[in-house]
């Protein structure tokens, strides 16, 4: 039953897809930069495209910063007394039991961080002390009968539960696990072979049998997006990036290579094209880095294994894709975060810096540069993928002597996606600062929020989106919109006669602009068509519009069909509310405070304190945050409310 649920809503979630599928613009970059054959005479056919030293270079290996090398042999040694642990059935069986993802994956990700330390330990070392628990690990994964994620086996013709041994699926954890499994291959095959040849053919056997078999003979993969273009998310990059990893090092057969590779670049065009102009992440900055940031390490892999013939950097769409993380920087650690995406996020600074540096993008190098000074790389590099803290390794003394700036971009449109937004002053997180949305509910990641907003002050909270919990699953099921945080009654919008936004690509905004100047920027909008026709809503403009170093308002201008006294502006707030008097609030943040004025004849304030448990909740939020209840008086079908935010 629960396997039906899961294929009725994903049925559901392509079939309203095609509503948008004539926005998929077919450029196709990669595919029609040369054809397969051509490929054939562009790709490097061993490893010697590798830009990593071999383990045996010990010169270049032991010439790493001292402070780097302590630090991986450190790790390393912390996990030289690990017990590799066997996922027993009932860890997979939870998620179906409880919807708890966590019990599996907590399991598996020990396990790979476990191997990545020592790999990086004896890489750094070279000693040959840690390969024996790097044998062990490797052999434990190996002897998995899947790397795939409890909560992604509805991919089975089975569905969800147990995974089936006759039926491998690719998914973005087999994708991972096969790409640091395929990189230690790489790295130790030799010292491995002086043990047992064994062990190389068992990890070679496992990928062919996981990864490389199912990608050469399936097209059915949603994620490829052969099937189906109208849909394609972060799932398409990420994947074919680690497929591609296995095929470059591990396939040794020149016309299947080949072969492999092209499918891949078919298949990440499906990803390209589904992008809008703007370069905007439909899933969120949180997202980017296993999106845009995905689509340069697949496209930087591409380039290596080809001799850089197969290079599209200057395309006007990559760079874009690339500047969408510094349009969406607030300050330090806050991003703009609408649907699943968290506020605070710790994206990798040399991801940024050399993706910025392949696209000739001097914001993206210094905003790289900054994150790398806040991390304190000088002292010690922050944990990321295998290959990408190899990279961060050789290429922090330029990163960090590269001149650091913070993306503090005065304003940002991204038209397509309608995302906007706004500051009182370029290169100042000081003041005010808003981000709005407009766009559809059936969005990558969708939360039931046209029309929301953020809006902090000297560059804190005051307005937010409050994200997403710990995914379980009932977060992408049919269930979903069940879940508090993804419905708009929790987000900062109206609730029209006691009905919120729908799900769906129909349940859109109409009439997006953005207009700034050097004194103002106003985002305005529609959102009655966000609402079902219950609601009752002919028009509902909504106007965000910053008056720089001065305040922020809020306007609304609705006409209603009928109007049963059940509508309210909801506004979500971390800063604690005290109703000075009727018309007038103070919110009071931990580092400053702003007032809201509103007219009372108007509006009757509610506020309703919520208490958050949820721990990824907790990563970005207090326990206690507030929702402003503001009760439309009055039967009034149409009507006009401002409400004004100005600095105490």
């Amino acid at each position: 039953m629960k396997k039906i649920q899961k294929n009725i809503y994903l049925a559901m979630l392509f079939l309203s897809l095609q509503f948008f599928s004539n926005a998929v613009e077919k450029r196709d970059l990669l595919a029609s930069s040369c054809n397969a054959e051509e490929l054939g005479q562009m790709l490097i056919q061993n490893t010697s495209w590798v830009n990593f030293p071999a383990y045996g270079n010990r010169a270049e290996w032991n010439a790493i910063p001292g402070n780097y090398s302590r630090q991986f042999i450190a790790a390393g040694e912390s996990v030289l007394h690990y017990t590799w642990q066997v996922i027993p059935a009932a860890a997979y069986l939870e998620y179906t039991r409880s919807g708890n993802r966590q019990v599996m994956e907590k399991i598996m990700g020990e396990n790979t961080g476990t191997l990545k330390k020592l790999v990086l330990a004896e890489l750094a070392e070279g000693k040959g002390r840690f390969t024996p628990k790097i044998i062990d690990g490797v052999w434990t994964l190996c002897e998995m009968t899947t790397w795939a994620l409890s909560a992604h086996l509805s991919l089975q013709k089975s569905g969800l539960g147990l995974p089936d041994a006759e039926d491998p699926i690719i998914d973005l954890g087999v994708g991972n696990t096969a790409s640091l499994l395929a990189w230690t291959h790489y790295f130790f095959h030799a010292e491995f072979d002086k043990v047992s040849p064994l062990i190389s053919k068992r990890i070679r056997t496992e990928i062919y049998r996981q990864v490389l078999q199912p990608y050469y003979k399936r097209n059915d993969f949603w994620w490829m997006a052969f099937k189906n273009d109208a849909f394609v998310n972060n799932w398409n990059v990420w994947i074919n990036y680690n497929v591609l990893t296995c095929v470059l090092l591990i396939e040794t057969d020149e016309k299947l290579k080949t072969q492999a590779v092209y499918k891949t670049m078919q298949s990440v065009d499906k990803f390209i094209n589904y992008y809008k102009k703007d370069g905007a992440c439909e899933e969120g900055p949180a997202y980017w880095s296993s999106a845009g940031g995905m689509l340069y390490q697949y496209l930087d892999l591409l380039a290596a294994a080809t001799q850089k013939k197969v290079c599209i950097y200057s395309h006007p769409l990559i760079k874009k894709i690339g500047q969408y993380i510094c349009n969406a920087f607030i300050s330090q650690p806050y991003y703009i975060n609408f649907a699943d995406a968290s506020a605070k996020l710790n994206p990798d600074a040399g991801l940024i810096y050399r993706y910025g540096k392949a696209t000739e993008n001097t914001d993206m190098m210094g905003f790289g540069s900054f994150l790398a000074h806040e991390k304190k790389w000088e002292s010690g590099l922050p944990e990321t993928t295998l290959e990408n803290t190899i990279s961060n390794i050789f290429m922090a003394p330029a990163i960090l002597q590269n001149p650091a700036k913070q993306p503090l971009e005065r304003e940002c449109w991204m038209p397509e996606t309608e995302i906007a937004a706004a500051r009182d002053k370029e290169g100042n997180s000081d003041g005010f600062y808003f981000a709005a949305k407009g766009g559809h509910n059936n969005e990558s990641h969708n939360h039931n929020d046209v029309g929301s907003c953020i809006f902090y002050m000297d560059g804190k909270p005051v307005l937010i989106d409050i994200g997403a919990e710990t995914y379980t699953r009932k977060t992408f099921s049919s269930e979903r919109y069940t879940i508090w945080a993804m419905r708009s009654a929790y987000h900062n919008l109206p609730l029209i006669n006691g009905i919120e936004q729908q799900y769906g690509a129909a349940f859109k905004a109409n009439g997006t602009s953005f207009v700034t100047d050097a004194q103002k920027a106003v985002f305005t909008l529609d959102i009655a068509h966000a609402y079902p026709d219950s609601a009752g809503v002919v028009k509902w403009v909504r106007t965000y519009q910053l008056n720089r170093n001065q305040s922020f308002e809020i306007k609304d201008d609705y006409l209603l069909q009928k109007n049963n006294g059940n509508t309210y502006l909801h506004f979500m707030t971390v800063c604690k509310p005290e109703l000075i008097k009727p018309g007038l609030l103070h919110l009071t943040g931990k580092d400053g405070s702003v007032q809201l004025a509103y007219d009372a004849d108007k509006l009757e304030l509610i506020i309703e304190p919520i208490t958050i448990t949820d721990e990824r909740l907790l990563q970005n939020w207090p326990a206690d945050i507030y929702r402003l209840r503001f009760h439309v008086k009055g039967g009034k079908l149409k009507g006009k409310n401002v409400m004004t935010i100005t600095k105490n």
